[in-house]
């Protein structure tokens, strides 16, 4: 009955922007950390952000810092993920999940119970 729900993926030119949406159904999302994650084509998945609970932080990992912010929309159990200044290596499924046991980036494990991923969504970055 808990799910996430993502969108807004897409293609983009080098340079551009797109913003994700995790949608959360069955909990409300603020309560806990959400964690987003990217699986580009031959890699192995990666967490590149964070959001703690009541948005207490937020961590980015250095290939996206500066670049990408993530925020939460209470009202609408929703978190987000706003991507500028895109690259060509940013391509990749982008997948969201809750809730992360911390959001330091020391950790990227999900509560071994109460763990949820998102569906994916394609971010393709191209010229």
């Amino acid at each position: 009955q808990l799910q996430l729900v993502e969108s807004g993926g897409g293609l983009v030119q080098p340079g551009g922007s797109l913003r994700l949406s995790c949608a959360a159904s069955g909990f409300t999302l603020d309560y806990y950390a959400i964690g987003w994650f990217r699986q580009a084509p031959g890699k192995e998945r990666e967490g590149i952000s964070c959001i703690s609970s009541g948005t207490r932080s937020t961590y980015y990992a250095d290939s996206v810092k500066g670049r990408f912010t993530t925020s939460r929309d209470k009202a609408k159990n929703t978190v987000y993920l706003q991507m500028n200044s895109l690259k060509p290596e940013d391509t990749a499924v982008y997948y969201c999940a809750a809730p992360l046991v911390r959001c330091d980036g020391s950790s990227w494990s999900l509560n071994r119970f109460l763990g949820v991923w998102g569906q994916g969504t394609l971010v393709t970055v191209s010229s």
